[in-house]
């Protein structure tokens, strides 16, 4: 593969999460100014997560089965831009959560077969996948900074224009990406079924689960703690900037540590730094210190996603991979999504948020230990398989 695929590839990542930062991050703003409740926010928000839920694993399937991540990407993206054109003509709450539905169809992909051919890519090239991975970070962050300036200009009723637009220009690079080098072998339901019921796979998606609905949890209250801690909404989008700044930074630079330690041991640390980093967060009084704190979210997220990716492709054969990655994807932003939101907030009501994010740093430790016990088990196998094959 040529090196010019990978630059492509990594302007697609770019604009196809600066379209995903528009839908999730300003989306429920749209909502608020149609005159929506709190509560029928809240409910379309949560459609997305079910809807990812649904959809992954299929857009995983039908890429190993046609031995082609673009293709399903294009198609995707039709049905993205064609969704946001449909925003402009809805205007109430049913048709809301139908449209809802079908954009998380079609944009869950997008995001979740990019990581994955970026993976390929990497593997191919002989490149960090960090290198090509940022790029994504990167246009979460810089477009959820300028968006909120932009919409201050043009009207948050607007936001359906600059998200098209975003599509638009995702489409045209996923044109000119090239697909990474697929096995011979065919992909069956069959093989998807016994990929789903491995068992080492499965209990390591169950532990990571119990830290990453902490992280989901995390993306849906936050700009709340910022405002019930008496921060202005500006703030909100300089919380996520640092964020995910701080995230592609520690993509960028995973040619360099990456390989000191085993993907699983780094796992590992990352969800010790969550448990550190919610109680850290739960012990607040002023927002302007969460600024700082939001450093941390490039050593959780960034590492967590990163080195769980790779370990994932310990685990799955070749001809499965976009299958594995979209099922750990799934796992981490469709199931999550949905409990952190929903447990998150019925955990708001009957304490505070201080004491959500003690329950996510105890969620998250117990993600952590959970790990260990797993890493025990798993390097210990390796031992056997090893031993019987010499």
């Amino acid at each position: 593969m040529h090196e010019k695929s990978a630059h492509r590839l990594m302007a697609y990542l770019f604009f196809i999460h600066s379209t995903m930062t528009i839908i999730v991050g300003y989306i429920p703003v749209y909502f608020q100014a149609e005159g929506l409740s709190s509560s029928q926010v809240g409910l379309l928000m949560a459609i997305g997560p079910l809807a990812t839920i649904i959809a992954q694993p299929f857009w995983g399937y039908m890429s190993d089965k046609y031995k082609s991540i673009k293709r399903m990407l294009l198609v995707a993206i039709i049905g993205v831009i064609i969704s946001s054109i449909m925003f402009l003509f809805i205007d109430s709450f049913l048709g809301f959560m139908v449209l809802m539905f079908v954009l998380f169809l079609f944009i869950s992909p997008t995001t979740a077969l990019g990581d994955s051919l970026a993976q390929q890519t990497a593997h191919v090239q002989r490149i960090s996948f960090g290198r090509i991975r940022m790029w994504g970070s990167l246009g979460f962050g810089i477009t959820s900074l300028l968006t909120g300036y932009l919409l201050s200009i043009v009207g948050v009723e607007n936001i359906m224009y600059p998200m098209l637009t975003m599509a638009i220009i995702s489409f045209f690079f996923a044109l000119n990406i090239q697909d990474a080098p697929q096995t011979n072998k065919p992909v069956t339901v069959i093989d998807a079924f016994k990929l789903s019921m491995n068992p080492a796979l499965l209990l390591f998606l169950g532990c990571v689960l119990f830290i990453s609905v902490t992280h989901r949890a995390n993306d849906t209250y936050l700009g709340l703690y910022i405002v019930e801690l008496g921060g202005p909404e500006a703030m909100i989008g300089w919380a996520w900037f640092i964020g995910v700044s701080t995230e592609a930074i520690v993509f960028a630079t995973s040619a360099y540590w990456f390989r000191k330690w085993s993907p699983l041991t780094f796992v590992i640390i990352a969800g010790f730094i969550y448990a550190c980093r919610w109680f850290m967060l739960s012990l607040l009084s002023e927002p302007w210190i969460l600024l700082p704190l939001q450093a941390l979210h490039g050593v959780t997220f960034g590492l967590l996603y990163l080195t769980a990716f790779q370990f994932v492709n310990f685990l799955i054969p070749k001809h499965l991979q976009a299958t594995g990655h979209v099922l750990f994807i799934t796992i981490v932003f469709g199931l999550s999504g949905i409990i952190g939101s929903l447990l998150g907030g019925h955990l708001i009501d009957i304490t505070s948020m201080n004491q959500l994010y003690v329950f996510m740093s105890i969620s998250a430790l117990f993600g952590t230990c959970s790990l260990i016990v797993f890493k025990r088990f798993y390097d210990a196998s390796v031992e056997i398989n090893k031993e019987i094959v010499s």
